[in-house]
């Protein structure tokens, strides 16, 4: 008998989609657009291994197949999943294996289930390694360092059996007091675009999302499904999953242009959000998912619905089934443990969607399926380049019965200061998978320090500092700097930011600790301790901020975001679900601040957050240095003890404006430019602004250069190609890595009102002591195009200020005139 054309890996992916399609049966297509069960009901752990279970065998049955499978090695108190139930390093790709073989060869067509995994900063798993959150990302300024990172992580979760990574990249920080500030880029669409371009990049491979040959990605690749599509960072109040009062020129503008960044790379997939946009949830938009996704910019990958999204369509819809009717001619294709997507043969049966659609989004599904090769290779033992063995993946497929090793895998030795590990120590090649990881994720978070305030003299800390008080609730603590979205981390592992100070600090160095107050709440009994050790020291590191921390008594709703409130609070600040009202720093801490800086001793603080806090302004203005250190990852308290020390200086710099306090709110450096005064009472602008970061040393920057003072547009080519040049210079005595900022600022012209500025470009520039550069940019269509009025980008004839700086408050412009070309109106 011939082989089925979809079974020829020679044949284009398009002729394979369309003949499985044709031998489908309805309950079939239905099986593969959903994604209804939790990874981890797939399995159970016993003494003798890892065992399916009976509700994935029936899952499995009752569709003649699976589409996806969501989280089967997730592991965090939502889903219960710990080192004692879940699956290991040393068991992923065999439990996966299992789970591949059972739905190959228990299926009438055999076709694999694609494994879909978190991984917001890391695979979400056991054992994998841990990243700094995307706000400490952004603040990194470096495409290139978090491309790097990202390709390991997909190699990880490839490694190990998983095929898509969920990653957060579309949204923005325009309103702070959202929980999920964290696992946005940055408030800026230019810099998140950059960001996402290189998430594409780094879990896909360059190229692969194009399906460029029949399998288009490789053995240690992923397909990157990119969160959220569009606008949920800007819900109303900064409240989680709330409505948006988006216009469209705000959406274009603003919320846009990383999803377009990430469609253009190639990403398989987005995931569609929570909120709605002109009163429709974004999951049963035709609008954006169909008008503006596929047919405008010409995406051919997946749109996959949020945890139970479409079953908030049934308010709309009047039940279930037409609510996953709904969502499917918008245009969504995979759903997400909701009960809508599996009652889809009754919506066609009954005409309420057309079968044709819910084939479109099969052949979706399908043709990832075939491009990650799976129909080919579909165990990760079996594909060359990866940690998995044939043999090992085979071994008790039988029974369902994968590992033998109950007490999972044994994670390696932590690097820490109790056992006097220096950071080059930690950052040794290791023969372990992840070692390579493991050092990227230090370096991230030494990038992403950001010195806010500085007096010139405190740092780097001096040898004469003998005697150093580390204080604060964020001081000894690795589940408070890993941030939301975070699998259990093994006993002992990463290093705090005390113990990077012990070990960071000078041989005799006396490093003393007081927690002094509580993460949240107003006790005071701490302080007086804290103040003590600050008094009879030389200098107070003063460690401060928030925690994404899900504790074991956290509760959740259905679809994992922590129930918070102030009826029933919880050593969380921020996170899904844990929204803020006021951004200040919790009374505790903001006392101990006080307290501690009255004590006249030095004062550092060091805030971990994963949001920007409002900090008070006068005792802060007493301190001497103030840094935020983001969500820096496991090994977060090296980056900072090397920073104190000077060991390495600090380079990040804000994606993010930082708000006085919640009442001046938004603060975004680039909303309309309409000249707005300040308050009575207090001034409008941020603490500190987007792109704000010190260093050790100081740069001069002269006035930038255009190599052409007027160009003309065309509707064909745009504008000819100019330069920017501005020259930098290190003025002082440590050298420097420099981050050169170019925006834009219209000042005549154009079709609708401008904004105060937008970045444009951004390079990074190393300058020894007393060296000066020219550092030059393209300024081109992409720089000076602005949304028109029918919500193309175009450049339109009008008036620039070119503008440089280290910071979005601190610029300085040369003048430039676009003209129409005659002719061109």
């Amino acid at each position: 008998m011939s082989q089925p054309r979809y079974r020829n890996p020679a044949a284009p992916v398009a002729d394979r989609v369309r003949d499985l399609l044709s031998r489908m049966t309805l309950t079939e297509k239905v099986g593969q657009v959903n994604q209804r069960m939790y990874g981890w009901d797939a399995y159970a752990r016993t003494p003798s291994g890892h065992r399916l279970t009976e509700a994935f065998h029936a899952e499995v049955a009752a569709y003649d197949g699976m589409g996806a499978l969501y989280g089967l090695q997730r592991a965090d108190p939502w889903s219960g999943v710990t080192f004692a139930t879940g699956i290991g390093a040393a068991d992923g790709a065999r439990v996966s294996d299992a789970v591949q073989r059972h739905v190959v060869e228990n299926t009438r067509l055999g076709i694999p289930v694609l494994m879909v995994e978190e991984m917001p900063h890391g695979h979400q798993a056991l054992d994998s390694e841990v990243l700094p959150v995307n706000l400490a990302v952004g603040a990194t300024w470096d495409p290139e360092l978090y491309e790097e990172a990202a390709a390991l992580a997909a190699a990880e979760l490839r490694a190990r059996g998983g095929h898509v990574a969920l990653v957060s990249a579309l949204d923005l920080v325009r309103d702070p007091r959202w929980g999920r500030a964290e696992e946005c880029f940055g408030e800026d669409p230019y810099l998140a675009a950059r960001f996402t371009e290189a998430l594409v990049r780094g879990v896909q491979g360059p190229g692969a999302g194009r399906g460029r040959g029949p399998v288009a990605y490789g053995a240690d690749r992923a397909a990157v499904v990119l969160k959220h599509f569009a606008g949920q960072g800007a819900t109303v109040g900064g409240r989680n999953s709330a409505a948006t009062e988006l216009g469209h020129r705000e959406l274009h503008e603003i919320h846009l242009p990383a999803a377009l960044a990430g469609v253009e790379a190639g990403a398989a997939g987005v995931m569609a959000a929570y909120n709605e946009f002109d009163g429709v949830p974004c999951a049963a938009s035709r609008e954006l998912l169909t008008g503006l996704l596929r047919e405008r910019w010409g995406f051919t990958g997946l749109v996959m619905a949020d945890g139970e999204a479409l079953d908030r369509l049934t308010r709309l819809a009047g039940g279930p089934v037409a609510a996953g009717a709904l969502a499917l001619e918008a245009g969504t294709d995979l759903s997400l443990w909701d009960d809508s997507f599996p009652r889809l043969a009754e919506a066609v049966r009954r005409g309420l969607v057309r079968e044709s659609a819910l084939d479109a989004a099969v052949g979706r599904v399908l043709a990832l399926k075939f491009r990650l090769g799976l129909f080919e290779r579909p165990y990760t033992g079996e594909r060359p380049g990866t940690y998995g063995t044939a043999s090992g993946a085979a071994s008790g497929a039988a029974s369902g019965v994968t590992s033998g090793a109950a007490s999972g895998v044994t994670p390696d030795p932590a690097p820490g200061a109790a056992s006097g590990v220096t950071p080059d120590q930690v950052c040794a090649p290791q023969a372990v998978p992840g070692s390579r990881l493991r050092e990227l994720s230090l370096r991230i978070a030494r990038a992403s320090v950001v010195l806010l305030r500085h007096d010139g003299a405190t740092l780097p800390l001096p040898e004469s500092a003998r005697r150093i008080a580390v204080i604060g609730p964020n001081a000894d603590s690795v589940p408070q700097q890993i941030g939301d979205y975070t699998a259990p981390q093994p006993p002992g592992s990463g290093v705090t930011v005390l113990a990077g100070i012990a070990a960071a600090a000078p041989e005799g160095t006396e490093v003393a600790y007081a927690r002094g107050c509580d993460l949240v709440g107003g006790d005071p009994a701490g302080i007086p301790a804290a103040v003590a050790l600050a008094a009879a020291s030389d200098v107070a590191v003063l460690v401060l901020g928030g925690s994404s921390a899900r504790e074991s008594g956290t509760r959740f709703d259905s679809n994992g975001a922590a129930v918070v409130s102030s009826a029933r609070p919880v050593d969380m600040t921020c996170g899904e679900g844990v929204d803020l009202a006021e951004p200040r720093l919790p009374e505790g801490q903001s006392a101990l601040l006080s307290a501690v800086a009255a004590t006249g001793t030095p004062v550092v603080v060091v805030l971990v957050q994963g949001r920007p806090h409002a900090v008070p302004q006068e005792p802060a203005a007493r301190a001497g240095a103030v840094l935020s250190a983001w969500y820096p990852g496991p090994w977060g308290g090296l980056a900072v003890g090397e920073i104190l020390f000077g060991a390495a200086g600090p380079t990040g710099r804000l994606p993010v404006s930082v708000p006085r306090s919640a009442a001046q709110l938004p603060v975004f450096y680039n909303g309309k430019d309409h000249g707005y005064r300040g308050y009575v009472d207090q001034p409008a602008t941020p603490s500190y602004a987007f792109g704000h970061g010190l260093s050790y040393t100081t740069v001069e920057y002269g006035t930038p250069r255009l190599s052409r003072s007027s160009v003309a547009v065309t509707a064909s080519a745009g504008i000819p190609a100019l330069t920017c040049v501005v020259e930098v210079v290190n003025t002082g005595a440590r050298p420097v890595r420099e981050t050169v900022q170019l925006y834009t600022r219209r000042v005549l012209g154009g079709s609708s009102w401008p904004r105060v500025r937008e970045l444009r470009g951004f390079r990074r520039v190393e300058l020894a002591p007393g060296e000066r550069a020219e550092v030059s940019f393209a300024v081109d269509t992409p720089t000076l195009a602005s949304v028109t009025r029918s919500l193309e980008r175009a450049v339109e004839p009008g008036t620039f200020e070119i503008e440089t700086g280290p910071s979005s408050d601190r610029t300085l412009g040369a003048r430039l005139t676009v003209t129409a070309e005659p002719g061109q109106g």
